[in-house]
């Protein structure tokens, strides 16, 4: 099948996602400084760092096939503090720490550029049981906090400590499906061949 979009990232977890729904694409790495800004709320970050992604790739195959560009951004916010991927095994513990017992946010940005502009925004609220320190480092031990915001994933093992999910488990996972769905639409792109605009 011909791809549909450009998605600018490498994460596998929005390829699945997207081949989820039907969705074919083409991966194209991208570089940009993810740096929060000061004073910048987590909201105002995702956004923005999920237009950056998608403007990055739109420049990167401008001479390329002309399809619109997917670009995204997750991320874990505690007590509005945006916590990223754990550089090592005391980061993710102290992560963990964090998000024991708890409820936070995740946030997610997704920006599509085809001939214009357009960005949704997902907001899911997430409640962890209490993990112990040891569970902590059996998790980190295992390999699946390293490449994640906020140390877990909810597809992964990470499930075992979330005892409630308010919002979306796709936007939660990085690709919010209902607000990527309602981008394409918008680029034309149907995931189940059916225009709801004709229903």
């Amino acid at each position: 099948m011909q791809p549909q979009i450009y998605l600018a990232s490498n994460s596998p977890r929005r390829r699945e996602l997207l081949t989820q729904i039907g969705v074919h694409h083409t991966v194209i790495g991208v570089n940009v400084d993810e740096t929060p800004r000061e004073r910048e709320a987590p909201a105002e970050y995702v956004i923005r760092m999920a237009l950056e992604k998608a403007r990055a790739g739109h420049h990167r195959v401008e001479s390329l096939t002309p399809m619109p560009v997917l670009g995204a951004d997750t991320a874990v916010v505690v007590n509005q503090q945006i916590l990223g991927k754990p550089k090592d095994q005391n980061e993710a513990v102290a992560m963990m720490a964090q998000l024991s017992d708890t409820t936070h946010k995740v946030l997610t940005g997704v920006a599509l550029i085809g001939p214009q502009e357009a960005t949704r925004l997902s907001v899911s609220h997430v409640t962890f049981r209490a993990v112990s320190q040891k569970e902590a480092i059996a998790y980190w031990q295992s390999g699946e906090p390293a490449d994640k915001a906020g140390g877990y994933g909810i597809q992964g093992l990470g499930a075992l400590f979330i005892s409630g999910l308010d919002g979306s488990f796709s936007g939660v996972m990085g690709l919010p499906l209902f607000e990527t769905a309602e981008l394409l639409h918008r680029a034309g792109i149907t995931p189940l061949g059916v225009d709801r605009d004709n229903l």
